[in-house]
């Protein structure tokens, strides 16, 4: 079974944008969701994946990700009950980790997250300047949560 374990920190600054960044624009929707589980479709660039995960427990959750058709994947948001979460996710690198930063749009423009992956609950990194409030505990800024209550609606 996979597991994702990652800790999520609102971006205080843009200080970021200096360093070498990859971005690419991301749609995703939920075919489905609730307390236990998410269906989750994206697409980033020309790329797409489905995904299963479960309900965060602490730091880490189960995750199934398979990449699909592209084709396939514009269909299934097709199915989503509302229109997809819209961010520009950018990787960079700090002190030899990556870091994902979205910069999310539409109806939830405004916020920019940064986030890392970790290989246990117990992995230490260096936090960024630019990385400030810790969200990880916060469900409102999970992505799920993000498609069904935006966060202009807050």
């Amino acid at each position: 079974m996979a597991f994702e374990i990652e800790r999520k920190f609102l971006v205080a600054d843009n200080s970021w944008r200096d360093l070498q960044a990859e971005s690419v624009e991301i749609l995703q929707g939920y075919i489905c969701s609730d307390k236990k589980r998410a269906v989750r479709v994206r697409t980033a660039g020309e790329r797409a994946w489905i995904c299963v995960k479960s309900a965060v427990t602490d730091l880490k959750r189960a995750e199934f990700e398979y990449q699909i058709p592209l084709t396939d994947a514009r269909e299934l948001l097709k199915l989503c009950p509302l229109p997809p979460l819209e961010e520009i996710r950018h990787k960079v690198f700090h002190a030899g980790k990556l870091w994902e930063i979205d910069e999310f749009l539409r109806s939830n423009s405004g916020l920019v997250v940064a986030e890392i992956e970790l290989q246990s609950e117990e992995d230490q990194f260096e936090k960024p300047a630019w990385a400030g409030e810790e969200v990880t505990r916060d469900p409102r800024y999970l992505s799920v949560c993000l498609y069904e209550k935006p966060y202009s609606t807050w």
